[in-house]
This record gives structure tokens, sequence and C-alpha cells, in this order.
């Protein structure tokens, strides 16, 4: 009997969900980024630039505020930001209440962008998720209880 090359209770990779999880992953991020190309946008561009401009209307958004909600870390988000505002899609104003922070304002061209782009990250998940047919629903439920879990358990062990 010969000795499996590797310590694992799998049969194989395809038994994996985190190996199918990076592989879906992967092939999503690149139609993501066939989509966002026309734009000149990376993802985490579109992203922060999509969450800011959602949730701007409803409260004054800080660097980490928007790290938050994005779930992405300070770092990124900071770099990110960088390149927003040097493409004139946002700007960081003095925050109404708090001295030491800026405020994210999205530009009226970072609106209109996001605006266009949101359009395409949409159809590019369609046509992603399509073959799901009307289980991308449940698939959305499923994410949303990993992501709840898993926040759970990281403010658990902090």
């Amino acid at each position: 009997m010969t000795k499996p090359p590797l310590p694992t209770r799998l049969s194989g990779p395809a038994e994996s969900p985190g190996f199918l999880l990076w592989k879906i992953s992967n092939a999503w991020q690149r139609r993501q980024r066939a989509a966002l190309q026309p734009y000149e946008l990376t993802h985490s561009q579109f992203v922060l630039l999509a969450t800011a401009t959602w949730f701007a209307t409803s409260e004054t958004l800080t660097q980490a505020r928007l790290a938050q909600l994005c779930g992405v870390d300070p770092m990124t988000t900071s770099q990110v930001l960088r390149a927003l505002e040097a493409a004139q899609l946002i700007q960081r104003v003095d925050h109404p209440e708090d001295p030491r922070a800026k405020a994210i304002s999205v530009t009226k061209a970072g609106r209109d962008l996001a605006r266009k782009a949101v359009v395409a990250v949409e159809e590019a998940d369609a046509a992603f998720f399509a073959p799901l047919g009307s289980d991308t629903k449940r698939l959305v439920a499923m994410f949303q209880a990993l992501i709840e879990g898993n926040e759970r358990t990281e403010a658990d062990s902090k």
C-alpha cells in the first residue's frame, strides 16, 4: 500500500470547499477585471468608490469606517483612496465633528463613474452566477451566514 501524497482526509481537491472557493474566486475576479477595465478601475477601487457613493448619503464616512464597511484592511483602503483621490473621484475634507479625521466625499465624476461601473459589475455577476439559476439567492444567504459566523469568531478571539 502506497502512502498518500498529502496527509488529507479528502480524496482530492474537488472535495475541498476552500480550494473550490479559491478557484471560483479567481474566475470571478477575472470576470470583474474585464468588466471594470473600460472604466479604468481595479476591483478594489470600484468596491471602495461604490461603497462610499452608497453610504455617503446616510453618514459621514471616514477612512476607517469605509474600510470596515468594505471588509478591507485599513492600509489597503488608504492606498486605494489615494489612487481614487489622484483620479479626482473622491476627496478628503475636514470631518464636521472630529478635527483629527478626514471625511471621504465622492466627487461628481466619482458618482458618475460608480453609476456606470455598477451596471457592468452587476451584469458580470449575473453572467457568472447564471449557471446557478434560482439557487443564486441561496448562495447569497450562505455567503452571508459565512460572513456573520466568521465576524463573530473574529470578535470572540479579540
